[in-house]
Parts: C-alpha cells; structure tokens; sequence
C-alpha cells in the first residue's frame, strides 16, 4: 500500500473533522434552544388563549342574556306601575298589582346584582385575554426573529459545508477504494479518527507507544495499523 494513499486519508480525515464540527455547530447553534423554548411558550399561550377566550365567550353570552332578562323585565316592571298609578282597577285587582309589583321590583334587584356581577368579571376576563393576545404576538415575533438568525447561520455553515465536501471529493481522488472503505468503516467505530500519524514511537489515534517489536508488527502489514487501537498508521 503506497504511503501516499495514507497520507492523502489523513488531509481527508481532518476535512471530516472540520465536517463534523460543522454539523455539529449546525445543529448547536444557541438560536435553537431558544427557537424550541418559545415554541413551547408559544403553545402553552395557544392553550391559555383557547380557555381564556372560551370562558370569556360564555361569560359575554351569560351577561347579553342577563342583560336581556333586565330589559324585559324593566319593561314590564314600567307597564304594571303605569297600569298601578292610573287606576281603575278593584281593591282586589289593585292589590294583586302591587304585589306583582313589589314582586318585579325584587326580581329586578337580584338581576342587577347578578349583572354587576358579570361585569366585575368580565373586565378581568378581558384583560387578561388582551395580555394572553399581546403575549402570543410578542412570542410569534421572538420565534420569527430567531428562525430569521437561524436560517441565516445555515446558510453560511452549509456553504462551508459544501465547500469543505468539495474539497474532501478531491482528497480523496487518488486514494484506492477498498482503502477508502477500510477508513470509512474505522472512522464511524472510532469517534471520527481512522488514521493517525506514527511519531516517536506513538500511534497518532489513541496515543500509545509501540515498543519496537510492536512497530515492527504494525508495519509488516500490507496496510499499516496500530497493535491497540487498530487505526490505519501513517509513517
């Protein structure tokens, strides 16, 4: 096996190095972890907002209604006074009147009183959807801005990205393809490093010393490989 070829893996195993840093950043860039965190903000509003407007809904629809009521019954509250300060009427009939009257009156208490009520809760039913909304609008905007920041950094580490594939598609031009695949298969069960370089004595994968019969073992194979670690060695 020519030592060039092995040489030629070490330029490729550091363009996959630099590769995987820059995935690496791609997928740690700090935007993400704030991007995912108001995501959930933002769901946890959705939900908030849903119960909020639901109860706010019914609250309105009880208090038009009681409102209603009110009305109906103020309006016949005025007909039977009229009906009470006109006259004409029996004691027996007048009596009856002034009863239902009195009757209306108390009816017409306890309605107001349960529409005061609802309008004691429907302001804060409202101010508190209105902060909900304002909340909502200020997450969606956070999230736009991060995706905006996001977007932009992927774009220039993906360049780099290619950049760097394109560069490793050259490396890798003379290098034999069994040998290619030898280092591939290495370089996915040894954390990214398949070949290192042999120095004083010390395999430049997993940093240990070959005692000279070890070096001389390592060396006697076709393709040079550490007794330890196994990764391809380059003189």
């Amino acid at each position: 096996m020519e030592m060039t070829s092995l040489a030629d893996l070490l330029d490729v195993q550091d363009l996959d190095l630099q590769i995987d840093r820059l995935l690496e950043e791609r997928q740690s860039l700090p935007e993400l972890a704030a991007y995912k965190d108001a995501h959930e903000r933002e769901q946890a509003l959705a939900a908030e907002l849903e119960a909020a407007g639901s109860d706010l809904k019914t609250l309105e629809l009880e208090f038009d209604k009681s409102e209603g009521e009110l009305q109906i019954l103020e309006a016949k509250l005025n007909e039977h006074e009229t009906r009470l300060f006109a006259g004409g009427m029996s004691a027996r009939e007048t009596e009856h009147m002034r009863l239902e009257v009195q009757s209306l009156h108390g009816q017409r208490e306890a309605l107001e009183e349960k529409v005061l009520g609802m309008l004691e809760r429907l302001d804060p039913a409202r101010e508190l959807r209105a902060d909900l909304d304002a909340r909502a609008t200020a997450v969606a905007e956070e999230k736009s801005v991060l995706e905006r920041t996001i977007k932009a950094e992927w774009r220039k580490i993906d360049a780099e990205l290619a950049r760097k594939e394109e560069r490793k598609k050259e490396a890798l031009m003379p290098v034999p393809d069994d040998l290619v695949e030898m280092y591939e298969k290495l370089r996915h069960s040894k954390e990214g490093v398949a070949i290192g370089r042999f120095e004083h004595g010390v395999c430049g994968g997993c940093h240990m010393a070959l005692s000279p019969a070890e070096q001389a073992e390592a060396f006697a194979e076709e393709i040079p490989r550490c007794v330890h670690c196994r990764r391809l060695l380059v003189a």
